[in-house]
C-alpha cells in the first residue's frame, strides 16, 4: 500500500470506531437517514428516464451556478487539511478548482447520455405450459458508499446511483467536509427542481466517528455498502458490516510474457501496464516472464523502466540477466505498489504463471502476451479475476475503456457485481411472468 493511501486508511478507519459520545442521539440520526432512504428508494425506483436525466442536468446546472460557494467550502476544507498535516498527495485530491468543478457537471452531463438499465426486459421464452417467462432488470434499492477525500465522489456516486434508480446515502470523509455539504445542496436542489424528494441522495452530515459503524450495520434500511478507500479500511468494513459490501480490497495486476510471445509486442504492453499511471488500481505491479524468453525481453524492458525511473525488484533468475536490480523479498509478490516500483518473476511456463497469479494475485487484472491462441484460451478461462486479458495493457481494465461510462468502482467481488462497477452493476434482476388465464395442472 502506498504512504498515501495508508494515510486514507487510517483517516478512514478512525472515523468507523465507536467514541461512545452521544450514541443515542447518532443512531436516531443514521435510523432517520435510513428510513428517508428507504421512503426515497421507492420513489425513484419508479421514476422514469426523463425524470432522472431532468435531475442530472438540474444538478449539474446548479454546480456551475455554485462554483463560488463550493470553491470557498473547499478553501476551508483545504486550509484544515494543511493544518492537521495531510500529505501532498491527500491534499491534490482534496483540492478544488474552477477545472475540477467543471469536469464534475460535465461528469453528470455524460451519465445523462447514458443507456438507462433500469426496467430493461431481456430472455423472454415460452414455456410449454405457455406462459411466458423473463427478467427485468431493477434497482438495487438503497446503496450506502463510504469514500474519502475526493468530494467529486459525493457527485459521481449521486448520480450514477440516481441514473440507476437507486437512493443513496453517502459518508465522505470528514476532511471534505465543507466541500461534500456544498456539493449535496446542489444535488438535494437538483432534486426537487425535478419533482423528485430529496432524500434520494443523503450526504451524511455528521464527522462522528461512529457514523460508519452505525450505516454498515443498517440491514433493515441499506441493501448495499460500496467502501471506496485503503485496503484496511475496506477489509474492516467487510468484517463488521450486516449490510453486503461490493468491496475492492487491493489491485496487484499481473502481466504474463509467454515464450511465444512476439517481443516488441511484450516490450509495449509491460512498459505501458507499469508506467502509464503508477497511482491506479489495475496498474501492473508483477511481471511475470517464460525463462525462454526472458533474457530476450528484460533487458530492453529494464532500460525503458530506468529511463522511468521505475526501481525493479527481481527473483534470482532475474538478476542474472538483470544483475543491478533490487532483491525481491517474498512480500512483493503481494504488493501493490501503486508507485514506480515493479516485481520481476522468471517463471518456468504458463502454468508456472498462473499458479503464481492463483498464489499472490488480487482477483483484479491479468493479462497474458502470446501468439499461441490455445494458450491465451486457456489464460481466459483458468485464470480467476475480475479482468483477464490477451496482448493488452492491464490500464483497460476500466468501466470507460469497457464502454460503461462512469463507474463506482472496480469489485473483486464474484457476487453480486465483478469488475468494472457502472449503472448495471447497481441494478440487479427479477423473474417476470407473463400469462393469459394460464393455471398449473
Amino acid at each position: 500500500m502506498s504512504q498515501k493511501e495508508s494515510n486514507n486508511t487510517v483517516l478512514l478507519q478512525d472515523e468507523i470506531l465507536n467514541t461512545g459520545n452521544n450514541m443515542s442521539e447518532l443512531i436516531e440520526y443514521m435510523q432517520g437517514l435510513g428510513q428517508r432512504a428507504k421512503a426515497a428508494a421507492r420513489v425513484i425506483a419508479n421514476a422514469n428516464t426523463g425524470m432522472k436525466n431532468k435531475a442530472l442536468n438540474a444538478i449539474a446546472d446548479e454546480i456551475d451556478a455554485q462554483q463560488d460557494v463550493i470553491l470557498a467550502a473547499n478553501k476551508q476544507d483545504m486550509t484544515a487539511g494543511v493544518d492537521n498535516g495531510l500529505d501532498a498527495a491527500l491534499l491534490d485530491r482534496l483540492a478544488l478548482n474552477e477545472e475540477r468543478v467543471q469536469a464534475i457537471s460535465e461528469g453528470l452531463r455524460q451519465i445523462v447520455a447514458l443507456p438507462d438499465p433500469a426496467g430493461e426486459i431481456s430472455q423472454i421464452n415460452s414455456r410449454p405450459s405457455g406462459i411466458k417467462v423473463g427478467q427485468m432488470r431493477v434497482p438495487l434499492g438503497v446503496i450506502g458508499i463510504i469514500y474519502e477525500s475526493r468530494p467529486n465522489v459525493t457527485a459521481d456516486a449521486a448520480a450514477l446511483c440516481l441514473k440507476s434508480g437507486n437512493a443513496s446515502i453517502l459518508r465522505g470523509g470528514s476532511e471534505a467536509k465543507h466541500s461534500n455539504q456544498a456539493i449535496a445542496a446542489c444535488i438535494a436542489k437538483g432534486l426537487v427542481e425535478a419533482g423528485l424528494p430529496a432524500d434520494v441522495v443523503q450526504v451524511v452530515t455528521t464527522t462522528d466517528r461512529a457514523a460508519v459503524g452505525e450505516l454498515i450495520r443498517m440491514d433493515e434500511f441499506v441493501d448495499v455498502i460500496i467502501p471506496r478507500g485503503g485496503k484496511g479500511l475496506i477489509e474492516r468494513i467487510s468484517k463488521d458490516a450486516r449490510v453486503p459490501v461490493i468491496k475492492h480490497l487491493h489491485g496487484v495486476c499481473h502481466v504474463y510474457i509467454d515464450d511465444k510471445a512476439e517481443k516488441e509486442m511484450a516490450i509495449s504492453i509491460a512498459f505501458n501496464a507499469k508506467t502509464q499511471r503508477y497511482g491506479t488500481c489495475n496498474t501492473m505491479e508483477t511481471l511475470l516472464v517464460a525463462e525462454a524468453i526472458a533474457e530476450d525481453v528484460l533487458p530492453a524492458l529494464a532500460g525503458m523502466y530506468q529511463a522511468e525511473n521505475v526501481e525493479i525488484r527481481g527473483c534470482e533468475q532475474t538478476r542474472k540477466i538483470l544483475p543491478s536490480c533490487v532483491v525481491a523479498q517474498e512480500a512483493d509478490w503481494d504488493e501493490e505498489y501503486l508507485a514506480p516500483i515493479i516485481s520481476v518473476r522468471i517463471v518456468a511456463d504458463m502454468d508456472a504463471a498462473m499458479d503464481h497469479i492463483h498464489l499472490h494475485g488480487s482477483g483484479h487484472t491479468e493479462s497474458i502476451i502470446t501468439s499461441d491462441y490455445a494458450r491465451s484460451m486457456r489464460f481466459l478461462r483458468e485464470v480467476d479475476s475480475s479482468s483477464v486479458m490477451v496482448n493488452t495493457s492491464t490500464r483497460f481494465a476500466d468501466g470507460f475503456e469497457y464502454g460503461l461510462g462512469a463507474e463506482i468502482g472496480i469489485s473483486t467481488n464474484k457476487l453480486h457485481a465483478r469488475g468494472p462497477v457502472g449503472l448495471i452493476g447497481l441494478t440487479t434482476q427479477k423473474y417476470i411472468v407473463l400469462g393469459d388465464g394460464h393455471i398449473r395442472q
